[in-house]
């Protein structure tokens, strides 16, 4: 009987259409866990999606840069100091080392010699070797003299090109940096070589699309990443902004040169400079954008 009693309430209440629920939710005044929705509401809202929709667009120019960079070729020369400590440490290499087969083959052969100067020499020892031609250590020494004479190393210092900014050649010892010549409005501007973002692409794409565009230019660099290791942010004048342009977004990505190709023109519209001679060529403040992010390795 109790379990009858207390399952009346609850199949009354299943009973109830879940229309009839919401209504009497509606009409307590009470009750503030509901929320009312009208057309006009709903129309308001549908309003607002269209009018963001619209505004997807984004009114910035995307651009992609790249930091093409030319490692040093050889070694920079060293210091007062850094001789100084060089030399301290092969003298002290010199002095811990053990003694080479080279030269405990000298100074065997320095025995020899004062032996058969002495009257002090076994000639059994010759013996030994039968008619072997012998060769003595110094003989070895006094060729390898002769090779090195005759041989003729790079040379490290490049005066003549230096002077050449097309050049790839020029400055062994540093580090250099590609410029490209390109029209930005109505001037024409040395900048990081720079392509415009078309849809479907990446901006790493976008940079390798510029570096290849170069003209009379062929080349080949390894990409350090596909993330932009920098960006420049400018604005065009208030006369000339609309609604779908307020300026231009440039994205910089590294890259270290792999190969120059052939070499350039003289006139080619392309410089290689160090980082102390980029000061010349950028405005100040893509200058220090650019200075963030550029290592003077």
């Amino acid at each position: 009987m109790l379990q009858r009693k207390m399952a009346a309430p609850c199949g009354r209440m299943a009973t109830r259409s879940l229309l009839h629920f919401l209504s009497l939710s509606r009409t307590a005044r009470g009750v503030t866990g509901f929320r009312q929705f009208s057309i006009t509401s709903l129309n308001r809202a549908t309003s607002q999606t269209k009018s963001l929709t619209g505004k997807a667009s984004s009114p910035w120019t995307l651009m992609a840069a790249v930091c093409l960079q030319r490692l040093p070729v050889v070694s920079a020369a060293c210091s007062p100091t850094e001789q100084r400590f060089k030399e301290m440490m092969l003298q002290l290499e010199l002095e811990k080392s053990l003694l080479s087969d080279h030269e405990l083959r000298l100074l065997e052969d320095a025995e020899t010699m004062s032996r058969k100067q002495a009257d002090d020499y076994d000639s059994d020892e010759e013996d030994e070797r039968g008619d072997q031609e012998i060769v003595l250590a110094q003989d070895l020494e006094d060729s390898w003299e002769q090779k090195l004479k005759s041989f003729q190393p790079a040379r490290r210092l490049t005066a003549d090109v230096d002077k050449d900014l097309t050049s790839v050649e020029r400055c062994l010892a540093d580090s250099l940096l590609l410029l490209a010549e390109q029209q930005v409005g109505g001037e024409k501007l040395w900048l990081l070589p720079q392509a415009q973002w078309t849809e479907g692409e990446t901006l790493r794409q976008t940079a390798q699309k510029a570096l290849a565009s170069l003209p009379a230019a062929a080349f080949k660099a390894t990409f350090l990443g596909n993330a932009p290791c920098g960006v420049y942010k400018y604005k065009l004048p208030k006369a000339a902004r609309t609604e779908s342009s307020a300026g231009t977004k440039v994205f910089f990505f590294k890259a270290v040169l792999s190969d120059a190709g052939p070499p350039a023109a003289p006139n080619a519209p392309f410089l290689w400079v160090k980082k102390s001679e980029l000061q010349h060529y950028l405005k100040p403040a893509y200058m220090m954008k650019v200075d963030r992010f550029l290592l003077d390795l």
